[in-house]
């Protein structure tokens, strides 16, 4: 009888490497399966032939080599699976790390991006830290970045310098819960340091972000912790690549002024609707009226810029993500982690209203202004301060 090499198996036909042991194999077939008796058969014709040949098909013989007990022959070759199953895994592996780089290279670079215009830190005297995170929120009649055709399509006006059309004072508590948003009307009769009594918005006027700030914090005793500026063309262009917002007007509004002619009920706007939606004063109780849908119209494009439908979305969250960095001017102490918290702080219904009001006289050399109902005032500003829910009766009774 031959003897079979080393390495050889009963019921194997090749030679098994170590390195072989993931690939396709040949397994032995059951003893009276169809391939074993047709493998029999052709071996016993060879064996004839071997021996009319003058051969034996032993092991003097040069017929074919077998084994006693030998019974396999071809059988369908089964694959392991194995090495291509880690081959898999490992071009996930890859392409999860790859989306992990992607993300954090393009989180530096977004953050680098962003406008910082003024460094809090040294805003004069600063009343203490208090509880929680407290953010100006400016909006400025800023026609920077706009063309001759954007002013005249979104009826800006081609006036110089630089205004403060919108302010709010935004609470986000320390233990969760909602976030307070505080509109402070741009006629606010206020001391400005250094500059007397004089509108709020007369500040950003005088001395920019950082006496804005500074005001802002000698009235409401409250440190500012972040700032966030956004002009028209930004306004826009944000609006734009969220696809829009969806508002319900509670009346229809036509004012030439602000380039809106809009009707009552639910509606989608685009970015140069809802600049005239959040700029116009042409009604009833213009300013005041105002504030309101100012306030509106931030938890909508906030609420919208953070919804899943935009985030996972790439033709939707890479145009916002560049339209916010340029849109938007901060202070020198956030980064975009800071305006991603102000996002979710928005999303979940913040409750809003505005500075309680005594009345709206109108000044010698000042004109009409803003009073505001300052025992009422003190309870809300020092409920944000203890970073405390404000008195229901002051929610209830703002509009």
């Amino acid at each position: 009888m031959v003897r079979w090499p080393e390495g050889w198996t009963r019921g194997d036909l090749r030679r098994v490497r170590p390195g072989d042991r993931d690939r396709t194999v040949v397994l032995p077939a059951a003893a009276d399966s169809a391939p074993v008796k047709q493998a029999r058969a052709a071996r016993a014709r060879l064996a004839a032939t071997a021996g009319s040949n003058g051969g034996g098909g032993g092991a003097g013989g040069t017929g074919v080599a077998t084994e006693p007990g030998y019974a396999s022959p071809w059988e369908t070759p089964i694959t392991t699976g194995g090495r291509p199953r880690r081959r898999v895994g490992r071009i996930i592996g890859l392409v999860l790390i790859g989306l992990l780089v992607l993300l954090i290279v393009g989180y530096f670079i977004l953050d680098a991006r962003l406008n910082r215009i003024v460094e809090l830190a040294h805003s004069g005297d600063r009343p203490a830290a208090t509880p929680g995170q407290d953010w100006l929120l400016v909006g400025s009649d800023s026609r920077e970045g706009l063309s001759a055709g954007e002013r005249r399509r979104l009826s800006t006006g081609s006036a110089g310098g630089q205004r403060t059309d919108t302010m709010m004072l935004l609470h986000i508590p320390s233990g969760g819960g909602k976030a307070t948003l505080v509109s402070l009307p741009r006629d606010s009769y206020v001391p400005i340091p250094g500059h007397g009594r004089n509108k709020l918005n007369a500040a950003y006027a005088f001395g920019g972000p950082r006496l804005l700030v500074q005001t802002v914090e000698s009235v409401t005793g409250i440190r500012i912790d972040h700032y966030m500026e956004i002009g028209f063309g930004g306004f826009v262009g944000v609006v734009d690549a969220v696809g829009g917002v969806h508002l319900c007007v509670k009346e229809s509004i036509d004012d030439p002024k602000a380039g809106l002619d809009i009707r009552a009920g639910c509606q989608d706007l685009d970015g140069g609707e809802a600049l005239g939606y959040v700029r116009t004063r042409a009604t009833a109780r213009a300013d005041l009226d105002r504030v309101q849908r100012q306030r509106e119209f931030l938890g909508a494009v906030l609420d919208k810029s953070a919804s899943p439908g935009t985030l996972l979305n790439p033709f939707r969250s890479v145009p916002l993500a560049f339209s916010a960095t340029d849109a938007v001017a901060v202070d020198n102490g956030t980064h975009l982690f800071d305006l991603a918290r102000l996002g979710l702080a928005m999303r979940g219904d913040p409750i809003t209203l505005t500075v309680p009001i005594a009345g709206t006289p109108t000044l010698s050399g000042v004109g009409s202004v803003v009073e505001w109902d300052r025992p009422n005032a003190l309870r809300l500003f020092n409920a944000l301060q203890d970073d405390q829910q404000v008195p229901s009766d002051l929610v209830s009774g703002s509009r």
